[in-house]
């Protein structure tokens, strides 16, 4: 295997585990952009090509556009961290690790506390069937009812059931997770449910009774959105690609 050198954060990386810390660090750049971040707090993570046990996470107590592809610690499922100069959130390892344990098909988890998000998380409703994004992800997303993670057993234990046969997460009372086998099906199904959950929230502000589709078209769309069970589906990775360009195009320094 051929290794690339990083800029003195790891001695050296391999080229698979490369490409996924530049997908990964592209991502966090991405939450920047769309304006999903939370100061230093909320993470995403990706599973460490090759070597089982051991996953990808950003440094705690940088910003999400001071993160690269070389500064991303490797952390292993017992917290340990195998390379990398900062610490991690413990929060942020209970979680990934919970989800990661419970999907071996899962290689990419993304968490949001966004405005939106946050406030759908709130609603005793969950997520409704009044948007085309909602619908499309009304079968992949399920609710999960609040919990500390720090160091908490049980409430990892709990997360791993609740993303069983899932691909999102509605947090009740904290905000968004997405899951994917891919960290651009991961980035989809996110921004699907950001867009679905800002624009309930905005109806729900009117104060009037939203439209519903009818039960077949619903029916339509969430069939049209259950993802192929081999790999993504091509509009997911086109629209992964299409953000990798934007952000080359914007700032490339996340693949440092």
């Amino acid at each position: 295997m051929s290794l690339v050198m990083s800029k003195g954060v790891l001695p050296e990386i391999g080229e698979e585990e490369w490409r996924i810390r530049r997908e990964l660090a592209c991502c966090y750049r991405a939450f920047v952009h769309y304006g999903w971040t939370d100061l230093i707090f909320t993470h995403l993570s990706a599973r460490v090509p090759g070597e089982p046990g051991r996953y990808l996470i950003n440094p705690y107590g940088l910003l999400f556009h001071e993160v690269t592809a070389s500064n991303l610690l490797k952390v292993d499922f017992d917290g340990n961290v195998i390379s990398g100069d900062y610490p991690y959130n413990d929060a942020g390892h209970s979680i990934h690790t919970a989800i990661l344990r419970a999907r071996p098909d899962v290689n990419a988890v993304l968490h949001s506390h966004t405005r939106a998000g946050m406030a759908v998380s709130c609603m005793p409703c969950g997520l409704l069937p009044i948007t085309q994004q909602a619908n499309e992800l009304l079968d992949l997303v399920a609710a999960h009812k609040y919990g500390f993670a720090t160091d908490n057993e049980e409430e990892c234990r709990a997360l791993g059931v609740s993303i069983t046969g899932k691909w999102a997460l509605i947090l009740q009372n904290h905000g968004l997770l997405s899951a994917g086998r891919t960290v651009g099906e991961a980035f989809y199904f996110l921004y699907m449910l950001e867009n679905a959950c800002k624009v309930q929230a905005d109806v729900m502000a009117c104060g009037q009774e939203p439209v519903r589709p009818d039960a077949d078209v619903i029916r339509e769309l969430s069939e049209y959105g259950t993802p192929p069970s081999d790999s993504p589906a091509p509009y997911v990775e086109m629209s992964w690609n299409a953000v990798t360009r934007l952000m080359d195009n914007k700032d490339p320094s996340y693949r440092d």
